[in-house]
């Protein structure tokens, strides 16, 4: 597929997203983490325009130039930018607007990409293309949480159908010895450059399991009183729990004597036998605590994900987001866009059910803050 056709692939796809919500979906922000999806319509085509058009097409006239400071996110180097929380505020530009906006820059870009561009130039497409694929992803958890904490529990689709659970045949944990392992991203396909550069480390005798926990399992913990202990809580989890009253995982409701839980679909009894998800760094170390046993760590994970299926949702790894020996950032703006978050942040590895096909490599590093459970996280347990 040539660049061309694979942008408009890419864009296709994110208003395919955004096709079933109403107007009214689009402007809410519940929390900060989560951003009106009209917000993420903007910043995709701002990301186009700002490092593309302007820089590298002749004659580009800039839409507005007042949605630089809309619409950028966390890029320094680009200028001032409204602050995240503020997002939820913005009642215009309009949703309409917005979709002018992005047919625009797509029009543009349509003419621009008429020409095979420089290699510099097809490496910022490619980011950009892989940059949209993550907001899609968030597009997914964010309209989640949206319809997910408005009391009517309204679905996303009816249609919507999470993909099936692949069950182990064998659940005994799998072994692998101690020794040197590579890590890190191996070939010419693209990839974040937080996964470079590939590199050697040492891994102790460890095993894992072949399966994620469930949400049966979970349920254990929460009756054996797990929310009630704070033996299995690091301090800073511990505090949360309390301050936030935490007791069971996002979206998890108990109505009249009977766990449901919120879905694209609506609100739905509990399935059992499903991995359980929507769980912060803190709810999985202390469920590992609770078992006696431990998450693994990223790298842990990564020797031995050829022997188990993943993706289901992204797991949580005792791992510090830090830099792989002789990780350098780009100069300019798009040198913010890892580096400047490897710190105060765990690791998670895998994918999740909305993870765009082209993001589910062994080596992709995703990371949260220890708290967020807004994403389909979940836990793998190792030992």
């Amino acid at each position: 597929m040539d660049i061309a056709a694979q942008y408009k692939k890419v864009r296709h796809y994110t208003n395919q997203i955004c096709a079933l919500l109403q107007t009214e979906d689009y402007v809410v922000q519940p929390v900060a983490d989560v951003s009106p999806p009209k917000w993420h319509i903007g910043h995709t085509t701002w990301f186009f325009e700002t490092f593309i058009l302007k820089p590298y097409f002749m004659g580009y006239q800039e839409y507005n130039p007042e949605y630089n400071y809309v619409f950028n996110s966390y890029y320094e180097t680009v200028g001032n930018r409204v602050i995240r929380t503020d997002r939820g505020n913005l009642s215009r530009p309009t949703v309409i607007e917005i979709y002018r906006y992005r047919e625009y820059v797509d029009e543009a870009m349509e003419k621009f990409l008429c020409e095979q561009p420089a290699d510099e130039v097809m490496e910022l497409i490619i980011l950009g293309l892989n940059h949209e694929e993550q907001h899609q992803e968030l597009l997914f958890t964010d309209i989640k949480y949206i319809l997910g904490h408005n009391p009517l529990f309204s679905p996303y689709s009816n249609d919507y159908v999470s993909p099936k659970t692949v069950t182990p045949t064998n659940d005994a944990f799998i072994k692998l010895k101690e020794g040197i392992y590579e890590i890190g991203f191996e070939g010419d396909g693209f990839c974040f450059d937080n996964e470079l550069n590939r590199h050697k480390v040492y891994l102790s005798a460890f095993e894992i399991s072949p399966a994620l926990v469930t949400n049966a399992e979970y349920l254990e913990f929460i009756n054996g009183g797990g929310y009630n202990d704070f033996r299995h809580w690091h301090a800073e989890g511990w505090d949360w729990v309390r301050n936030n009253k935490v007791e069971a995982p996002l979206y998890w409701h108990f109505i009249d004597g009977e766990w449901h839980h919120y879905t694209f679909n609506g609100l739905r009894l509990l399935s059992l036998k499903e991995p359980v998800c929507h769980v912060s760094y803190f709810e999985a170390y202390a469920y590992a605590m609770w078992k006696g046993l431990r998450l693994p760590t990223e790298f842990e994970w990564e020797a031995a994900a050829s022997q188990f299926s993943w993706g289901k949702c992204w797991e949580w790894t005792e791992s510090s987001y830090l830099p792989y020996p002789g990780f350098i950032k780009a100069a300019g703006a798009i040198g913010e866009y890892n580096g400047k978050f490897m710190v105060n942040q765990k690791v998670l590895r895998g994918a999740s059910e909305v993870t765009p096909p082209g993001h589910s490599r062994v080596t992709y590093r995703n990371f949260f803050q220890t708290h967020l459970r807004w994403q389909f996280t979940g836990i793998r347990l190792a030992k």
